[in-house]
């Protein structure tokens, strides 16, 4: 039996490996989750990927399971309570920002019905399909997380930069960045 092919990035790591195969790349509306990966990718600020995701289920325990109305509610208790937190990256700047990003995600439900009509309107709701041969020719950043970002900043998002941006949008799908020799590629469109 051949094994299949993915791309060169989760090495090794059973948790990457999984990550890749079932998530990484497969186009999410959902605005649950579309919150769960900015509060997540904000955490990553700096970081390693596998860093937070290892870190994922203190993350959903620390932040009410990442819904966006509970979040936006925490209190400076709530937020010293993450700082102790052990299971997470305890940066009070970041913690911040995940309460102050979830009040401004709650913004853009009510202003476009959703943060998905929002985030997929920048696409036209259609993924964007990239033909990497290699993962050293995919970029950081592109023109399009560069607007999104500046979009988001103006309307006070924290940690949530160019090349935080263009990670997003590859983790949710928006654009997809697995190699054409990657088995998940066609399955990602």
């Amino acid at each position: 039996m051949t094994e299949q092919i993915r791309c060169t990035w989760p090495g090794d790591d059973l948790l990457y490996q999984q990550y890749h195969d079932s998530e990484w790349g497969v186009p999410c509306r959902e605005d649950k989750k579309l919150f769960e990966f900015v509060l997540l990718e904000g955490a990553q600020a700096g970081l390693s990927w596998i860093t937070i995701l290892r870190k994922r289920d203190a993350y959903r325990s620390a932040f009410a399971d990442f819904d966006v109305d509970k979040v936006a509610t925490f209190t400076d208790q709530d937020v010293e309570r993450c700082v102790q937190d052990a299971g997470i990256v305890r940066n009070r700047l970041k913690i911040n920002s995940a309460v102050s990003n979830a009040k401004l995600f709650i913004d853009i439900q009510k202003e476009f019905g959703s943060f998905s009509d929002y985030f997929w309107g920048y696409v036209d709701h259609q993924p964007i399909v990239n033909h990497w041969a290699s993962h050293g020719e995919i970029p950081a950043t592109t023109a399009l997380s560069d607007l999104i970002a500046k979009d988001m900043k103006k309307r006070g998002f924290k940690f949530f930069g160019s090349t935080i941006c263009y990670a997003y949008m590859q983790a949710m799908g928006v654009v997809n960045d697995h190699t054409t020799d990657c088995y998940r590629h066609a399955s990602c469109c």
